[in-house]
């Protein structure tokens, strides 16, 4: 539906969307991990919605305009919170659930975004430019989180679905799984532009995507 906006309309109704998908995604892993017994992201700073204190230059800004201009489903990444394992209790379990907290953070934005969706879809016909604005930003805001939940739980690391399966798995799997985790980003962005995630993805965000509209009847 977006196919009719030029690109600094498309920019200015995805920026949003986009930063604050990204950083809230962060910001749970820290709030959680504080939660847990970890400081380090609130000694840092790293546990704040400015999202100044996350932006990543290539994954916040650059990346996801680059695909926004070509047309392909938009995706990104900030600056990764400092976690210390060693503060948790048990600190594989505790490295699980402070993964899953970016996901979940994710999810409910989408939720939050499919309100204003609803919201520019009941303004559309009394005032159609504030309307439209509020569709727009809401399908982007339902889009990007959806992707980022569902990539982000691909059990990839060093993305964080990485962290739950390593820690169902016996310790000295996860020791030698874990250890490709500075190679895995480079092999899930080829993954990525390749396509050979595509059906991964589109798949379950199709799923949610359909199960968050039928909550708003959209």
């Amino acid at each position: 539906m977006m196919e009719e906006l030029t690109l600094i309309q498309k920019l200015a109704v995805w920026a949003l969307p986009v930063i604050f998908a990204i950083t809230l995604h962060e910001v749970a892993h820290g709030w959680v991990a504080n939660k847990l017994g970890d400081p380090t992201a609130k000694m840092l700073g790293r546990i704040t919605l400015n999202p100044i204190k996350h932006i990543d230059p290539l994954g916040t800004i650059i990346v996801p305009g680059v695909l926004l201009a070509l047309g392909g489903f938009v995706f990104g990444w900030a600056k990764a919170v400092p976690i210390t394992p060693n503060n948790f209790k048990k600190p594989r379990q505790g490295m699980a659930i402070v993964a899953v907290a970016g996901p979940a953070s994710n999810f409910l934005m989408a939720l939050f975004w499919a309100a204003i969706l609803k919201t520019g879809l009941v303004l559309q016909t009394s005032q159609p430019d504030i309307g439209q604005f509020l569709i727009y930003s809401g399908v982007a805001g339902v889009t990007i989180n959806l992707v980022l939940m569902v990539l982000n739980l691909l059990p990839i690391p060093p993305l964080d679905g990485s962290r739950v399966a390593s820690w169902l798995m016996p310790k000295k799997w996860a020791y030698y799984y874990l250890r490709y985790e500075n190679y895995g980003f480079i092999v899930l962005i080829a993954l990525l532009f390749l396509g050979f995630l595509t059906p991964f993805i589109l798949g379950p965000f199709s799923f949610f995507q359909h199960w968050i509209y039928s909550i708003f009847h959209i």
